[in-house]
């Protein structure tokens, strides 16, 4: 063949080659609806020991939505994503004398735990109103001066109050709708109380169904003053944050003489760098807005998993 003719059939290649690019890219780089929903969960595996189990593979696991089983898509082990932590403290006045140990213990914990170019941190106090005392933020320091600001209300604030006394749920409502529903990624508020509300608009369900619908986790710390209550004891806290967190994923713990508040915030540290992320897309098309039950478990029938019971489908 003439040097001619070999040049007329590599040109001949070339252009066959490039009208068929496309074609073959398709086939290799599938592409997704933009109305196709992925579903994200976070879970926390433990045994029954209560020791964190880290090495599970998506195989490992088993969803179902509405009864439905569900095909685990998308899977990844949590260790390193950015996270939005809403630190919630109640400064109601039975509160008062935990309330030093309280701050410490929350400068301590955010110290260790936050990472400046990731993670972002914002603090509310609650009692007789729900006060924002640092917005979304990234600075240690910031969060430092916040945090000392955090008090009890003085004597002036309590004689020209209103109504309201412990605004528990309002302020589980406010930090979902006002903070978490607009963030992406990892999302959890940890609140620390004894669980006692008194004069919120919200009920528990409400606040149940804010953080669900925000995709947020709660940890509930019961942090209560035994002597506050006095033969009344100190009401119905205890079950209170343990369904608020057991609906929406998070973890309870209660500081005592066995674990205190600094055990307890190295705790959910450790959690919040454990858990496992799973992504899936329902087989049933959402044809109306509406809340969807959820089910995940091992194959291993000794471990225990913790994540949200159900998710807000919307249409």
């Amino acid at each position: 063949m003439t040097q001619a003719g070999q040049s007329r059939r590599r040109l001949i290649r070339l252009l066959a080659t490039l009208v068929c690019a496309p074609a073959l890219r398709g086939q290799e780089e599938p592409t997704f609806s933009t109305d196709v929903k992925v579903v994200s969960l976070l879970a926390t595996v433990t045994n029954k020991k209560g020791q964190i189990i880290r090495d599970l593979t998506k195989d490992d696991f088993v969803l179902a939505e509405n009864g439905r089983p569900q095909s685990i898509r998308y899977f990844s082990r949590e260790s390193d994503l950015p996270l939005t932590i809403g630190l919630m403290i109640d400064t109601s006045l039975s509160q008062q004398r935990v309330m030093d140990a309280e701050r410490g213990a929350s400068i301590r914990f955010l110290d260790q735990v936050l990472r400046p170019d990731k993670d972002h941190v914002f603090i509310v106090q609650f009692d007789m109103a729900v006060m924002m005392r640092q917005e979304l933020t990234s600075s240690q320091k910031k969060l430092n001066d916040a945090l000392v600001a955090v008090d009890t209300p003085s004597r002036e604030e309590l004689y020209h109050q209103l109504g309201g006394g412990t605004l528990l749920y309002d302020a589980v409502v406010k930090a979902a709708k006002d903070v978490m529903q607009r963030q992406q990624g990892r999302k959890a508020v940890i609140v620390l109380t004894d669980g006692v509300d008194t004069g919120s608009d919200a009920t528990l369900a409400d606040a149940i169904e804010a953080a669900q619908r925000a995709d947020t986790l709660v940890y509930s710390i019961l942090f209560s003053d035994s002597g506050f209550y006095g033969l009344m004891g100190g009401g119905n806290g205890r079950g209170v944050l343990m369904r608020l967190s057991r609906e929406t994923g998070g973890g309870f713990f209660e500081v005592s003489k066995k674990q205190s508040i600094e055990q307890i915030f190295a705790l959910i540290q450790e959690e919040l760098r454990s858990q496992y992320s799973l992504g899936y897309v329902s087989d049933q098309p959402v044809r109306i807005s509406e809340f969807r039950k959820l089910a995940l478990t091992t194959n291993q029938k000794d471990l225990v998993v913790r994540t949200r019971n159900r998710y807000w489908a919307r249409r």
